[in-house]
């Protein structure tokens, strides 16, 4: 099942980056740009939950989707917080801390696979707040202006990075600790 609808969804993930980053080279007033790009961001955002429901519900799930689908979430979400860094909209702090835990989880989960304890870091609860807090900050940082003229998309974006930046943290350590009984059991073999 290499390609299926679902697993062309989670394609398009992947080719909404350049994309993304693109809009902002175009001969385009700036607050035009923003809004292009958080359009996009949000629209093939949204793919991750369509994906997902329709693998399940047109009986589509497959391994390679299953690999596929994370791995296109992390490289749009670090695509994007590389581009507001460029930006200056968030701090390279936040990026870092962000970027740096997607890294290091990956590469948990797949030592945790090839050690056959995959489960104890199976996706949790908090993992999941983290990704939604992510997927809101990022386009309210890429729109950059006021929406409704109430909603200042600026400054909830920075509360909401900052957010992501914290649940980021805590989810790498409740990653480690459910895979460090796992680990300790291994080395004394």
């Amino acid at each position: 099942m290499f390609l299926t609808i679902p697993t062309a969804m989670t394609w398009t993930r992947i080719v909404a980056i350049p994309l993304i980053i693109g809009v902002f080279y175009l001969p385009l007033p700036m607050a035009m740009c923003n809004t292009i790009a958080a359009i996009l961001f949000m629209v093939f955002a949204a793919t991750d939950w369509l994906d997902g429901f329709l693998a399940r519900r047109l009986n589509q799930t497959s391994s390679f989707g299953a690999f596929l689908d994370p791995v296109a979430d992390k490289f749009l979400v670090c695509a994007s917080l590389l581009v507001l860094v460029h930006l200056q909209r968030t701090d390279v702090f936040v990026a870092l801390i962000i970027i740096g835990r997607e890294i290091a989880i990956s590469a948990l989960r797949e030592w945790m696979a090839q050690i056959g304890a995959s489960k104890s870091v199976a996706v949790h609860m908090l993992g999941k707040l983290k990704t939604a807090v992510q997927m809101v900050a990022i386009p309210f940082l890429l729109y950059d202006g006021v929406v409704f003229q109430v909603v200042d998309t600026h400054f909830w974006g920075q509360i909401l990075i900052w957010l992501a930046a914290v649940l980021t943290i805590w989810s790498m350590a409740y990653y480690l600790q459910k895979a460090i009984p796992e680990i300790r059991a291994r080395v004394k073999r």
